[in-house]
């Protein structure tokens, strides 16, 4: 499940922490509406939207879902109502009189140079840069730090529109080869390819239909997640089943790959492999039934070695983190909601015979590896990050005093003498620095040069109660002069799920709206992580309610201390954060001006019928659970509570054609539906982007017309007068 933050650049090929995140990924009747603006007004005439008779029946109540056919994302008739919303979409946001301008002042302050921390791998460093306003960003390789840099790996020249990504990268463990994968038009769907490391000359090899997975090494060839070739013409919508983990010998055609596991009485699981560096481990992990994942270890040292099975209880995370001789250092939040760091006799590899070394402490373990022979752990209070040293004895050597309050990422090896991380905030793009571990001290090793003057803008930190009473912690941007008379436009950015943090984080596109007086509110929702599992807990289930209550209560707080009022709040999500924005719009239709719910998760009792949605039920429940668990999603869902003849927010949703994650029929049915209930005071829009899909490895063209449309829609209905 994608969050729409800048990011310090992570190793993309430490598989672990991929798999400890995949689980986050783990997700009309014709009318004409007159619109109201302070700047002018827009006649809509919407679409005709056929209407069917599709009626199901959830413990003896009856359901009408009258846009069912939308669900057909290959039909005629699908297609056909995209081109009318699109253009009814299109010929609305080109009214709009500083969308122009608002479009050049984005991309003005998106040109500018972003180089990522580098990692060092046989020798030489590599690190990947954009150059301004390249669709993808570039790998690069030197010999040295001082040395000169070259093109390793360009993705912008796999596409001729920049919609074919980068996802993935690793080095065969003798350094002969590179496997990378990619993504097309933002698909989850990922092929993988091989490139001999010192000619880049690209192999033969070709893998198709992987997903959820990287290439992790072993001799010649790689271990990899994938599906049989889905049904065509349903490659972006039909349930993915049967994962199943295979071996690739190099120079051998897919057809001859080795099945290594797949277990068919779970079909919906996921499953993945990774082997250590040295190669003396295979670990096999399962997720899908749960808030966490099972582990299973193979000892590549012995012949014929069975799986051993570690710990197989999915409502906990367990993620090794490096092999040190027969010491398996292992991430968890087993009895630990907070996390903790344990380590693993290899030869006694059960959960029981496991012995803590770091435990959990009042703040949340959220990121640990093993650099110089040292462990960095990052700490996660009040949802920003704390960096600490540690001995692989598990005793504390000392605090990294971190530039501000912010987000950080570290990159370096188990045998590295250099360490970089990449640090971030809310006014700090993502710069890089060298640290000293002996010294405990950093230098600037990079920085970007942005058209921003960040000196201008403050963070401050707020905590309001929710509901219940719940102290909710909220990060407020604004420019230092800002005046508290309740005037001022709000960009309310939320998520709340699936045990993902929102932490601190740059983002260019924010930039015009803050320097015209606007203030960015990013809410720290219980559903999230950021005070462990427990606080995940909080927001899941039947007690999903809580994270719309804490969303509410945050526009609710900006209004009483005076920083704004409910025609200058604008709402906004994607994902899990959609599915946030469409139930806090339907139940307080009152409380906001705008509302832009993305890629969102809007039929609740639908979604796990679709790709991976049926993963997300350790989070939601599913309405066939029980008649309880059927009438608590009903009570919320988006789609299920629009009321004809309500006066809901401007709104535009945004979806794609190729999301395979959250698929469009969500965005579609809702719209369809908005559009059939909203009193005709305000636009009821849909932005349903092409060769675009959940949201990452989207092109940079495509990133900033989306941003324009959103952030134009948003000011203009709040009747600001920007200027750029």
């Amino acid at each position: 499940v994608r969050r729409f933050h800048d990011n310090s650049q992570k190793r993309m090929n430490n598989h672990f922490l991929f798999m400890y995140n995949m689980k986050k990924v783990t997700l009309f009747a014709t009318g004409i509406i007159m619109m109201s603006c302070a700047q002018q007004q827009q006649k809509i005439t919407y679409p005709e939207t056929a209407k069917v008779d599709t009626v199901d029946v959830y413990f003896g109540t009856e359901v009408p879902d009258p846009y069912r056919w939308l669900e057909n994302d290959t039909s005629a008739a699908t297609a056909a109502w995209v081109e009318a919303q699109n253009k009814v979409t299109n010929d609305y946001l080109s009214k709009i009189p500083f969308r122009d301008a608002l479009l050049k002042r984005l991309t003005d302050v998106a040109n500018y140079e972003k180089i990522g921390t580098p990692f060092k791998k046989h020798g030489k460093y590599y690190f990947y840069k954009n150059d301004g306003l390249q669709n993808q960003s570039v790998l690069y390789v030197q010999d040295a730090l001082d040395g000169e840099s070259r093109v390793f790996l360009d993705p912008n020249k796999l596409s001729d529109d920049g919609t074919v990504a980068l996802t993935s990268i690793s080095f065969s463990n003798n350094g002969k080869y590179t496997g990378y994968t990619i993504s097309r038009s933002g698909s989850d769907w990922q092929e993988i390819y091989i490139m001999d490391t010192e000619t880049g000359k690209l192999l033969d090899d070709h893998i198709e239909w992987a997903k959820f997975t990287g290439a992790s090494w072993q001799g010649d060839g790689f271990y990899y997640s994938a599906y049989d070739a889905p049904v065509k013409g349903k490659e972006f919508s039909n349930v993915n089943e049967n994962h199943k983990i295979y071996y690739h010998k190099m120079g051998t055609p897919q057809s001859q790959d080795k099945l290594v596991y797949q277990n068919q009485a779970y079909p919906k699981r996921f499953y993945s492999a990774s082997v250590n560096e040295d190669e003396t481990i295979l670990f096999l992990y399962e997720s899908g039934d749960g808030r966490g994942n099972a582990l299973y270890m193979k000892d590549l040292r012995k012949p014929n070695a069975p799986f051993i099975a570690m710990a197989t209880d999915m409502d906990y995370t367990y993620a090794p983190i490096e092999v040190i001789g027969d010491k398996i250092y292992m991430f968890t939040n087993y009895n630990a909601p907070k996390y903790r760091l344990m380590t693993v006799d290899i030869n006694k590899p059960a959960l029981k015979d496991w012995t803590e070394l770091v435990p959990e402490s009042e703040n949340v373990l959220s990121d640990v590896g093993v650099i110089g022979e040292k462990l960095f752990l990052t700490y996660d209070k009040d949802a920003s990050n704390h960096a600490y040293v540690y001995g692989l004895d598990g005793k504390e050597i000392q605090e990294i005093k971190l530039p501000s309050l912010g987000s950080v990422g570290f990159s370096g090896d188990k045998d590295d003498k250099e360490c970089f991380f990449g640090f971030t905030s809310f006014t700090i793009p993502g710069a890089t620095y060298k640290y000293d571990m002996d010294a405990n001290t950093y230098e600037l090793f990079r920085a970007p040069k942005v058209d921003f003057n960040s000196d201008e803008f403050i963070t401050e930190q707020v905590l309001y109660p929710s509901k219940d009473g719940t102290k909710i912690p909220m990060f407020l941007t604004y420019k230092k002069d800002l005046k508290k008379d309740g005037t001022n436009p709000v960009y309310l950015y939320g998520y709340g799920g699936f045990n993902i943090s929102l932490n601190p984080g740059f983002s260019t596109s924010r930039i015009p709206f803050l320097e015209n007086g606007g203030i960015y509110a990013q809410v720290n929702l219980r559903g999230g992580g950021e005070y462990g599992e427990d606080w995940h807990i909080a927001g899941t289930k039947m007690q999903k309610q809580n994270v719309f209550d804490d969303f509410i209560s945050a526009a609710e707080y900006l209004i009483n201390d005076k920083y704004t009022n409910k025609d200058k709040i604008a709402i906004v999500g994607g994902s899990n954060g959609g599915l946030l924005v469409g139930a806090c719009m339907t139940q307080r239709p009152d409380l906001f001006r705008v509302a832009i719910p993305q890629v969102g998760v809007m039929d609740m009792l639908r979604y796990h019928k679709f790709t991976i949605g049926w993963n997300w039920a350790s989070d939601y429940g599913t309405s066939e659970d029980s008649k309880e668990m059927f009438e608590y999603l009903k009570g919320y869902s988006p789609l299920h509570n629009l009321k004809p003849g309500t006066k809901y927010p401007a709104t535009m949703v945004t979806t794609a054609d190729h999301d395979d994650r959250v698929v469009p029929a969500h965005s579609f049915k809702f719209a369809a539906t908005l559009q059939e209930c909203n009193d005709g005071t305000n636009p009821t829009i849909i932005r349903i982007d092409s060769k675009a899909g959940h949201g990452a490895g989207k092109p940079m063209a495509k990133v900033l017309e989306e941003q324009a449309d959103i952030y134009g829609f948003i000011m203009y209905n709040m009747g600001m007068k920007p200027k750029f």
